[in-house]
């Protein structure tokens, strides 16, 4: 008895276990596909609409370069956008943008100054909360991108990191691999384990077989005296 309980322990332990590490491996692709799918869709949409900013779900990560915004934004920050309409836009908002003064690609994070009308139409004063002077043109409505939402501190780096080969291969691909060759592993262990413990089981009941066929056996030969 002392023997079928330990296995029967030792079973409950390694299902346990097992169970754990699965959870890990599910959280870990939670985590890792969309991460995937999410860069995949950033780097098809900026190479088929090179002339707008790629956005998931009508929302625009975007990386910042400088500190221009310091300290409520960094360089090296992920920032979250919404695409908004530019009526909606007010004086005080943090906006992204196409820079007018610039070569029509760069995009500006800033703060709203002023809305005001330029040529019959919305455009908006700017500045930099670490500049001291305001940008030198005011942005037209046309070239707004979106209203900014929140940042990731330092999270600008990684999301660069991991837009190169070598960044896509240790960040997402590694990872990938190790999780379904640690699966394979774990799989092959718990099958093993469970093998063992039913040979185990086995060999428990053809002793108690035994058992029963000797006290049996026994139980005869004294009846035949």
């Amino acid at each position: 008895m002392g023997k079928k309980r330990k296995g029967r322990r030792k079973a409950e332990k390694s299902d346990v276990l097992n169970r754990v590490w699965t959870g890990v491996g599910i959280v870990l692709c939670v985590i890792l596909l969309p991460v995937l799918i999410i860069n995949v869709t950033l780097i098809v949409k900026s190479y088929v609409n090179q002339d707008e900013v790629p956005s998931v779900g009508g929302y625009l990560p975007m990386i910042v370069l400088t500190d221009s915004m310091y300290p409520e934004i960094q360089s090296g920050d992920l920032i979250i956008c919404r695409r908004i309409a530019a009526g909606e836009v007010r004086a005080g908002d943090v906006i992204s943008f196409f820079d007018p003064a610039g070569n029509g690609t760069s995009v500006v994070t800033h703060r709203v100054v002023e809305c005001v009308e330029q040529d019959g139409g919305l455009a908006f004063r700017t500045k930099g909360d670490a500049n001291n002077t305001e940008d030198a043109e005011a942005v037209p409505a046309a070239n707004l991108v979106g209203v900014y939402q929140r940042r990731i501190a330092g999270a600008g780096n990684v999301a660069m990191f991991m837009q190169t080969t070598p960044g896509l291969i240790v960040c997402v691909i590694v990872p990938f691999l190790l999780l379904v060759l640690y699966d394979m592993i774990r799989r092959r262990a718990y099958e093993k384990g469970r093998q063992q413990d039913t040979e185990a089981l086995l060999a428990e009941l053809e002793r108690l077989k035994a058992e029963k066929a000797q006290k049996t056996g026994t139980g005869t030969k004294e009846e035949s005296f």
